[in-house]
């Protein structure tokens, strides 16, 4: 349940009250999420999503999450965009946390993906990525290739216990993405974290893209390969090679790769593979004990990396000329 923080009736109508948009009708907590606890908020001026930014979110990155939502949604994408107070504001306090309300979006995630999602969204990622090239905040992306190690110095010593030789295989992996990693992309606003569970499709359309927490300033290609990674395998660990050409020439419809990104490619896409085994790996070692939350297999994207690493370049995985 991803509600760290209860909200007391007398302590939201003071918070709403700092709005206009009417009384408060239903409030509800929301399963989904990992991160923040988020309420499904109902008041006489319509449906919002309360949420209340917990201890992993820094307070002082608030202001660019906050403002790219504002940002991209005066640009037509389709994303949440936050509701400000009477005073102005779009971020508040509320039981001792940075709160903020923002629009609700019609849709549900989607939990098996077919080819035409997979260019739905390659279409959208592109459009999100041009909508976000005068966005004037910048974000480091402290999980992009230099924070690869200390992830990997904190989970090292036990990664046999999950599988035995992953250590060893985690640390070559590492140590080669290190010394191949691109220097020189184009940059600018990225997702970072567009899986399938933050996007929404009504009738098989895009509806929206929510969850901006893990936003930064990165390659944009590399977007792209998160993405590949998150939507284009099967259960069974096989990669989908029609939803990857799928997502690409989506992608492509919208804003066509330069050669050097295709290049890069392979790299990128071994790169989200391991940025995602190892948060889930130090995560798996780390449960807290009584914890609601069960931690999600770094395995699945240990497999994903061993696939990434067998190709030789973008082709094998769906792009064409």
């Amino acid at each position: 349940m991803a509600v760290y923080t209860d909200v007391p009736e007398d302590a939201l109508e003071k918070f709403i009250a700092l709005y206009d948009i009417g009384g408060v009708l239903s409030f509800k907590g929301i399963a989904e999420g990992v991160e923040n606890s988020n309420f499904l908020l109902h008041t006489e001026g319509g449906y919002f999503i309360l949420t209340l930014y917990e201890k992993r979110v820094k307070k002082e990155d608030l202001p660019f999450f906050i403002g790219l939502m504002d940002h991209l949604a005066m640009r037509d994408i389709n994303c949440p965009r936050p509701v400000r107070m009477k005073s102005g504001e779009t971020l508040g306090e509320l039981e001792g946390r940075p709160a903020a309300i923002v629009t609700f979006l019609e849709g549900m995630g989607i939990a098996r993906p077919n080819a035409h999602h997979c260019r739905e969204v390659g279409e959208a990622l592109a459009r999100l990525h041009l909508a976000g090239q005068d966005y004037k905040g910048t974000r480091v992306n402290a999980l992009s290739v230099e924070g690869w190690r200390p992830l990997f110095d904190a989970a090292k010593d036990r990664a046999d216990s999950v599988t035995p030789g992953l250590r060893d295989a985690t640390a070559a992996s590492l140590q080669a993405l290190e010394a191949e990693w691109p220097k020189d992309l184009p940059q600018g606003v990225i997702h970072a974290d567009l899986f399938t569970d933050n996007v929404f499709f009504l009738k098989d359309k895009l509806s929206g893209v929510i969850d901006f927490y893990f936003a930064c300033t990165d390659f944009l290609a590399y977007d792209l390969a998160i993405c590949l990674n998150a939507w284009c395998f099967e259960l069974d660990g096989s990669f989908n090679i029609t939803k990857g050409q799928a997502m690409i020439a989506g992608y492509r419809a919208i804003r066509d790769l330069e050669p050097r990104e295709v290049e890069a490619l392979p790299v990128l896409c071994r790169g989200a593979s391991l940025r995602f085994m190892l948060t889930r790996l130090v995560d798996w070692l780390n449960v807290p004990p009584g914890a609601l939350v069960r931690p999600k297999d770094p395995l699945e994207y240990y497999r994903k990396l061993r696939f990434f690493e067998a190709c030789r370049n973008a082709r094998d995985y769906g792009y064409s000329q």
